[in-house]
């Protein structure tokens, strides 16, 4: 609803500020104005002001400035519309009269929006029935239990054509308004519309009062077209106009802000993430204002929505090439919206993982590390820039300077672009100075890597190197008062480096859980444990353990059985560990390291696991070499042998990948040696 400028002048001639502040904020009479505590920040000396002679508060604390409209937008977290409709109650005055064509075009958006809430009820009635066991099993196995299930009201769409256009007929509902609302599809060439979702499990997504507009189907046949599956456009609903888990999400950020910074409380952080499953994850671990886009790209009225609810929500993308692409794109669709405060965080997720996986293999704090890891939109921005080197000649680093400038100045706000400026001005500057003898000293030994602020450096461009190939002239170095790590981008984006202490690599925990499945692993292989180097420290630990109980087993023959294994490890304050490892492991594939497996092909599991581990151990290694070799001495030689090592690693990923299922099961039965 629109409202005109003299229905807003007169709700703030009825309504002075102080008396709508003061529904919030203990007011006290200083002079003109009154004075309170900040209702944005916790503080002890007052410095909220109202003033209603000029209608408007100010809080010098957070910087916070409106009118009565603002402060119920600012404090109750409400959209324009909303605060209008609140602040009209309050005042005793009735909203404007809509048109006529306005008023039918409510009351068919209200009849669109019962049809979506009987649709709804039917998808969680037909979950909970006979006919959802499929749909319960697969979000079982996902780790989304009955509470979950009922709070996002998730539901299943049987498999019939029928199905829900019988059942929503049954209520009185017209063929005319299922259509119109998405959820049968009909046309000129299908002679009986039909349900649009069948056999899929289903997300009810919401709009910012909370109310159902679409859904989202996932499949639960292989056969399926569609994996997922969205609601159309309707009058209700514009897909890149919303973002699932929206009304929660804002509630949720907005009690946050209330009691403490997002800084000092994750919490109460706006997380963007890929999918509906990610949400209700995040949601499940302590993250309550996550959202989702519904299967496209950021777009503008999307971010716009989350800048609503935060000034730098963070975007939480797979640490993959995609997941990089992913968030490039969003960088180039904010900078020409940047304003004063407004920004964004872009977080890394290890490759291979998304945040479901992650909760399930390191928890609550293996996600929280990854949010407080999150960059700046500057950063990212310098990140990409650089990205692929090649700064040896004056043209190229006047190309980079000039891309630079290009990118700032699509930044619309002339106070934030000009900042822009100032900052890449200074990265440039200090990415291109030359190295003095004592920073070379500090930096010889060290190879391509990060810096300390993250910040990606060319091979060709690294520190303490003393001329560009073919001995043509200087290349850029370090700040000279920030140090150099040596690190690859693999072992960057590895858990160990970043931090990831309650994440195990998943193969180091499938070499663990086969040992435990299988304890007669310890008597014929023992020294094949021992020999293998684990980094992740519990996975060290409980490799000790393992071969600290076999070593000590007194008057027994042969290995103890897995009981007895898990119970020794539980007292020695294991129990803990194995679950999360066990939590690592998402998928089934890997049937040889399974408690039900043949010896033979245990043996073959346990061989290719092993053999792998050796190798990308050895990989890993050798790149650091590599590196460092490139740092000493960029010759040609250098350079090929990173290229070499790092092709192996992509060949050696590429293998496991192909053969992480390890073949079809055999079907011998398993029996003990």
């Amino acid at each position: 609803m629109r409202f005109t400028p003299q229905f807003l002048d007169e709700l703030r001639a009825r309504l002075p500020v102080s008396e709508v502040v003061g529904k919030r904020v203990k007011l006290k009479k200083a002079g003109r104005e009154w004075s309170g505590l900040s209702p944005f920040n916790k503080e002890k000396t007052p410095s909220f002001t109202v003033n209603d002679q000029k209608g408007f508060f100010h809080d010098f604390s957070s910087g916070k400035h409106g009118d009565i409209f603002g402060f119920v937008m600012e404090t109750e977290g409400v959209s324009f519309p909303e605060a209008v409709e609140r602040l009209a109650q309050m005042a005793g005055v009735a909203l404007p009269k809509v048109s006529h064509e306005d008023a039918a075009r409510d009351e068919k958006r209200k009849t669109l929006h019962d049809v979506m809430e009987l649709a709804a009820k039917f998808y969680e009635a037909t979950l909970a029935a006979r006919s959802g066991a499929k749909a319960r099993g697969y979000l079982a196995d996902r780790g989304l239990d009955a509470a979950t299930q009922l709070k996002f009201r998730l539901g299943y769409a049987p498999g019939e054509r029928f199905a829900l256009k019988e059942h929503l007929g049954s209520h009185g509902i017209s063929v005319p308004d299922m259509v119109e609302a998405g959820l049968l599809i009909s046309g000129d060439d299908i002679p009986v519309p039909f349900d649009r979702f069948r056999d899929r499990v289903m997300f009810p997504i919401g709009d910012l009062r909370g109310r159902i507009i679409a859904f989202g189907g996932r499949a639960l046949s292989s056969d399926a077209q569609a994996k997922y599956l969205n609601s159309p456009e309707t009058p209700l609903f514009h897909k890149g106009a919303t973002l699932y888990n929206l009304s929660s999400a804002r509630q949720a950020a907005h009690a946050g802000k209330s009691t403490q910074p997002a800084q000092d409380n994750p919490g109460a952080q706006v997380i963007a993430v890929e999918g509906y499953v990610d949400v209700i994850a995040m949601v499940s671990a302590g993250f309550p204002a996550a959202v989702a886009p519904l299967g496209t790209a950021m777009t503008e009225d999307q971010l716009a929505l989350l800048w609503k609810m935060a000034d730098e929500p963070v975007l939480c993308f797979d640490g993959d090439s995609a997941g990089k692409r992913a968030a490039y794109r969003a960088i180039d669709l904010a900078m020409p919206r940047l304003a004063p405060g407004k920004s964004l965080k872009f977080a890394s997720l290890p490759e291979g993982q998304d945040p479901d996986d992650l909760l399930r293999s390191g928890g609550r704090d293996a996600v929280a590390e990854v949010i407080a890891g999150a960059r700046p939109l500057a950063q990212m921005l310098w990140m990409r820039e650089i990205e692929g080197g090649g700064f040896d000649t004056p043209e190229r680093r006047a190309a980079l300077e000039a891309r630079i400038g290009e990118v700032t100045k699509a930044i619309a706000d002339e106070s934030v672009r000009k900042y822009y400026r100032q900052d890449f001005a200074d990265r440039l500057r200090q990415f291109f100075q030359r190295p003095d003898a004592a920073v070379q000293r500090s930096t010889r030994g060290s190879g391509g890597g990060w810096t300390e602020r993250g910040e990606r450096t060319p091979w060709q461009d690294r520190p303490g190197r003393r001329n560009a190939p073919g001995g043509r002239g200087p290349g850029p170095a370090l700040p000279r008062d920030r140090p150099y790590v040596v690190v690859s981008q693999q072992l960057a984006t590895s858990p160990v480096h970043r931090g990831f202490r309650t994440m195990v690599p998943r193969r180091e925990a499938l070499i663990l859980q086969t040992v435990l499945h299988h304890p007669w692993l310890l008597h014929e292989r023992l020294e094949e444990l021992a020999s293998l180097e684990f980094r992740h420290a519990d996975a060290e630990r409980m490799k000790s353990a393992l071969i600290d109980i076999f070593a000590h087993r007194e008057g027994h023959d042969g290995a103890p059985d897995t009981a007895a294994l898990r119970s020794e490890l539980s007292t020695r304050g294991f129990a803990e560990t194995i679950e999360r490892f066990e939590r690592t492991i998402t998928t089934v594939s890997v049937w040889g390291a399974l408690a039900d497996a043949a010896p033979q092909d245990v043996l073959v599991t346990w061989q290719q696991l092993v053999a792998l581990h050796r190798q990308w151990h050895s990989l890993t290694k050798e790149l650091k070499d590599a590196e460092q070799a490139l740092g000493q001495d960029s010759t040609e030689a250098n350079y090929s042998w990173l290229r070499d090592v790092k092709a192996r690693l992509s060949v050696m990923d590429g293998t496991e990948a192909l053969i992480e299922g390890f073949g079809a099961s055999s079907g011998r039965p398993a029996r003990s040696l």
